[in-house]
């Protein structure tokens, strides 16, 4: 890649598995009203993956219109329990609250990414991954929350797969990047074949 990509996003952990992945890209912040934006869609009744594709689009073509000539990649995650969006929780009471509605029961996790360059389009990919979380008790989830605090503060559902969460769960289906937050091998697959990574 001769010019590096950019990530339109704050994550750190997205743009850690790029710098692990050896893809070269920089990092500019899309700055999105993402919760106003996320409560018109669902209000208009948008599905889940939806919500996703469309807040990894704004974050990319915001992005794409200040740098030409830039291939720049906008990504968003979102939460689906039984039809309900969750958000990443506001306070430690609002984490274990979401943890407490999320035990022993399933959820999905739609990871979006969207490419553009030059204010275009260029290609898309949503992943997909359901979860079920374990019957845990209500003093394991008060002392992961307080233990976890700082980091889940981040997190929609309020875990994080590659810390303290994995234990919150009994079964995962689905690719753990995009657990993660970002379809990696889909994306790594499209840069290769449009020779932008090495064969």
């Amino acid at each position: 890649m001769s010019v590096p990509m950019i990530l339109a996003s704050g994550s750190a952990i997205r743009s850690q598995m790029l710098r692990q992945a050896a893809v070269p890209h920089d990092v500019i912040i899309a700055r999105v009203d993402e919760e106003s934006i996320k409560a018109s869609l669902i209000s208009d009744g948008a599905p889940p993956r939806d919500v996703a594709d469309a807040l990894a689009e704004l974050k990319a073509a915001k992005v794409s219109d200040k740098n030409p000539g830039r291939l720049v990649m906008g990504c968003d995650q979102v939460l689906d329990h039984a039809g309900k969006l969750l958000n990443k929780p506001e306070s430690p009471a609002d984490a274990l609250a979401q943890l407490k509605t999320l035990r022993g029961d399933r959820h999905t996790l739609l990871s979006a990414a969207v490419i553009y360059e030059d204010g275009k389009p260029l290609w898309r990919h949503i992943g997909q991954v359901r979860l079920r979380m374990r019957d845990a008790s209500d003093s394991y989830l008060q002392d992961y929350v307080d233990r976890n605090w700082d980091s889940i503060r981040h997190a929609v559902g309020a875990y994080k797969l590659e810390e303290e969460g994995v234990r919150l769960f009994s079964r995962i289906d689905g690719d753990y990047f995009t657990v993660l937050g970002m379809p990696l091998l889909e994306i790594l697959n499209y840069l290769t074949l449009r020779g932008d990574l090495n064969q």
